[in-house]
């Protein structure tokens, strides 16, 4: 019991008492703190997909369906992915006007970006599908130009041009033009197919393929470039060459027939 006293009353011993109890109460936060944060993570995810919940019941469940199970008047929403739901919502395709023509133009959106996120959330709730995705994704870093505009023209130029300036589909339908549209919008509509487009998932198209395809249109669209060929003629392709063509090209032809038959005609009278 002496021996027991002495050491108690050693000079060190309060300082290996304090490194025992702070030992003991980091341990103690260690095990416990993530478990609180993962709680307070699932809590938030919760309320947003409740408000989500409620935005769906105002202005989507009249033609999806009061579960995203879709309707005569709108398709099922089970498993298209939160990507899906920025997308429309936030170009303003949804919610769809009253009076549909052949396809839905993009509008000033109704929602503020808060609310899609919630309504983006409900959704994905209802079943797996694509996520939103992320700057990293979608931003210029790392990315080749050259690729992209190789990729652009296989699959895409079909429709949108060789440089995203639109082209009129069938029916009335049309492919939009990508100048001022985002990169995330952009990636968005390669992800889950938009209207008339197909998708591109990553196992058709990976992430860094869609990084390299909006890259090259910001670089064929933006302020500094320029056209390699000279007048661009809008970068519409054969359809405004066509047209210079034909209007300038055959009028110089006539024209210079027409010099030629003249002067052919005074010749012959002199």
């Amino acid at each position: 019991m002496k021996k027991l006293s002495a050491r108690r009353r050693h000079p060190l011993a309060a300082l290996v008492v304090l490194l025992l109890a702070l030992a003991c109460t980091g341990g103690l936060y260690a095990v416990f703190a993530p478990a609180d944060k993962a709680q307070a993570d699932e809590t938030a995810q919760s309320l947003t997909i409740e408000e989500g919940k409620k935005l769906y019941a105002v202005g989507c469940a009249s033609c999806h369906g009061t579960g995203g199970q879709g309707s005569s008047d709108g398709p099922s929403l089970v498993g298209v992915g939160a990507a899906a739901v920025d997308f429309q919502v936030s170009t303003g395709r949804m919610p769809a006007a009253t009076s549909q023509g052949a396809q839905l133009p993009k509008k000033p959106s109704t929602y503020s970006q808060a609310e899609i996120d919630q309504l983006a959330a409900y959704i994905a709730s209802l079943g797996a599908g694509p996520a939103v995705p992320t700057e990293e994704q979608y931003g210029p870093e790392g990315a080749d130009i050259a690729k992209g505009g190789e990729l652009f023209r296989n699959n895409c130029a079909q429709c949108h041009n060789f440089t995203g300036k639109g082209g009129a589909l069938t029916n009335g339908k049309y492919a939009p033009d990508l100048e001022d549209v985002s990169p995330k919008h952009i990636y968005e509509a390669m992800l889950t197919g938009p209207q008339n487009m197909p998708s591109f998932p990553d196992s058709t198209l990976s992430e860094q393929n869609k990084k390299d395809v909006i890259a090259y249109l910001h670089a064929v669209n933006s302020d500094e470039s320029e056209s390699p060929g000279g007048l661009s003629l809008g970068g519409l392709g054969p359809v405004s060459e066509g047209l210079f063509a034909w209007v300038f090209g055959l009028g110089a032809l006539i024209a210079v027939a027409v010099w030629v038959a003249a002067r052919t005609a005074k010749a012959k009278k002199s």
